[in-house]
């Protein structure tokens, strides 16, 4: 058997309570202790899954290989360079840090450490998502749409870093081109930053993406559409359902030159495989799809903060 790994979690509000519970129950994983400012949070997840609380991440030092850090996003950097330092493996929330310079160091000392630096992306794990990813060659066109009701967590960056950064981390290594340009736009409508916000990208080898994210629906959407050569794929990331046509190769006069089929991929756990991958890559172990790494993160951070500037600069015209 596996030597185990110990870990912890830095941060236990909503989302990192859950991570917490993930690493409680992995076999190969001693989940150490959970690391929350507010000492009656960490001492109630602690008591929850029958571990250690803290109320500083420096407490750990010597004690864990591996830290989940789910805090705010502004203390991403800061927490995140003294764990590398200190030679820990990071999976990193997303948006990986506020700024690309601070992404840049993170990657930097997980280099020169030779550690793990791997950032939150959820949706990579999403059971459509998964079903697809290995079907898309060459897209033409894509179209995100990812609708939210509005909720106070996660206000504390813009729409762009809280939900459409998620199509963006996507997006971008799927289509593997140099952006060639960029436009957006964005409004605010209850908050002081942009909850409504559209991006149109048109990469150098010809492909368009247009995606559109908002925090103040009605009603929750996270869908995509690809168009690439004689082949159409929807995928509905909140009910699993993918959806394809493609184009016939023999055409029968009077029918639709395409068949078309549709299917509900079954439940998965996107935040336990998401772990799980994290913690082979820890062993070394290889990860079928690899994993988000501090790059991929970066790559993600830099274009969302490219589209902030856009709509900042369209707001004072």
């Amino acid at each position: 058997m596996s030597k185990s790994l110990r870990a912890a979690v830095i941060g236990v509000g909503y989302l990192g309570r859950f991570h917490a519970q993930k690493y409680a129950a992995l076999p190969d994983v001693e989940l150490v202790g959970v690391v929350d400012p507010d000492p009656e949070r960490a001492a109630a997840v602690a008591r929850e899954l029958g571990t250690a609380a803290f109320t500083s991440h420096a407490e750990l030092t010597g004690k864990v290989d591996l830290v989940s850090i789910a805090s705010t996003t502004e203390s991403h950097y800061r927490i995140a360079r003294d764990c590398l330092a200190a030679g820990l493996h990071v999976l990193v929330e997303k948006p990986i840090t506020v700024t690309v310079a601070e992404a840049d160091e993170l990657i930097a000392l997980a280099d020169a450490g030779k550690r793990m630096l791997q950032v939150g992306h959820l949706e990579r794990y999403n059971p459509a998502w998964l079903a697809v990813r290995d079907k898309i060659a060459t897209p033409l066109f894509i179209e995100a749409h990812r609708m939210a009701p509005f909720k106070p967590r996660g206000t504390d960056v813009s729409v762009v870093l809280d939900l459409m950064i998620h199509d963006l981390d996507l997006i971008l290594p799927l289509v593997k081109s140099p952006i060639a340009d960029l436009r957006a736009s964005g409004v605010a409508v209850l908050t002081e930053g942009i909850d409504i916000a559209n991006a149109r990208i048109e990469f150098a080898n010809g492909c368009v993406a247009n995606i559109t994210a908002s925090r103040a629906s009605t009603a929750s959407l996270r869908r995509m559409r690809l168009f690439q050569h004689h082949e159409y794929l929807s995928i509905d990331f909140g009910e699993r359902k993918i959806g394809v046509a493609r184009k016939r190769d023999a055409i029968v006069e009077g029918e639709a030159p395409i068949d078309s089929e549709s299917r509900v991929e079954p439940p998965g756990d996107a935040l336990m495989s998401e772990i799980q991958a994290f913690v082979a890559s820890v062993r070394g172990e290889a990860v079928p799809g690899g994993t988000c790494s501090g790059r991929d993160g970066r790559e993600a951070l830099a274009v969302a903060l490219e589209i902030e500037r856009l709509m900042l600069k369209q707001g004072t015209q």
